[in-house]
């Protein structure tokens, strides 16, 4: 007998930000695997009697290894339950979702996305600012800070990402973001580029600093808060 497995994208972390269909698969999950970002009052939408599991990953702290969270996977849906893997924004942005989902593939087990708010729309919700503009920002572009070992993804394509007509959202920017603006001021992006530090995105100690891109490089220098952020920078961030 084989389960089911939905990935449900938690939005940003607050409950009022999912979907219908991610609030509906909550409900009737029999076992829940969860992100960190996706735990807190997310989580008291789920059955008294849901098994919930913590399989979160974050930077600089014990996390489980990718491939013991896909076999968590296909081991609960192999006993016929219906699984919710639980991410934090939309689970097909920085996500990990291909290798959990080719692990089901590979079991013969049926999967569903349910697609969430990522972080880059909220934040720019929060700010009260579009991801567009017209005639100034008409592509958005969305890009990792670091790459599986913590450093900069060696391969960036510099001249997209030093477009200053582009909207570009960087994910876990903050250990390399100084190194990040070296590179982009070096390819020709002024570092009086506008830009915006969103953390703890629709959280109540949510916190959005607007600055530039060279300014907070130096700020970030000196940075030692944990808290999950994501930085815009490009002609809207002006707001």
């Amino acid at each position: 007998m084989s389960g089911f497995v939905s990935f449900v994208g938690s939005g940003p972390g607050d409950p009022e930000l999912m979907t219908v269909r991610a609030v509906k698969r909550l409900k009737a999950a029999d076992t829940i695997l969860f992100d960190d970002l996706s735990a807190g009052p997310i989580l008291e939408l789920a059955r008294a009697d849901a098994e919930l599991v913590a399989v979160g990953k974050r930077a600089g702290r014990p996390s489980p290894r990718q491939d013991h969270v896909s076999r968590l996977l296909v081991d609960f849906a192999g006993t016929g339950a219906r699984v919710v893997r639980l991410k934090s924004g939309d689970s097909g942005v920085f996500g990990r979702l291909e290798e959990e989902i080719t692990a089901l593939r590979e079991a013969g087990i049926g999967y569903e996305i349910v697609p969430g708010v990522t972080s880059a729309a909220a934040a720019a919700a929060a700010a009260g600012i579009p991801l567009t503009r017209r005639l100034e920002a008409r592509r958005v572009q969305f890009v990792t800070g670091h790459d599986v070992t913590g450093k900069l993804p060696e391969e960036m394509n510099l001249a997209a990402l030093a477009d200053a007509k582009a909207t570009t959202v960087v994910f876990m920017p903050k250990r390399t973001f100084a190194g990040f603006v070296a590179l982009l001021t070096g390819a020709g992006l002024s570092p009086e580029t506008p830009a915006l530090l969103a953390e703890n995105v629709s959280h109540p100690d949510q916190k959005l600093t607007r600055s530039t891109i060279g300014a907070l490089a130096r700020d970030l220098r000196a940075d030692d808060s944990r808290a999950p952020a994501l930085i815009l920078y490009g002609p809207l961030a002006e707001g």
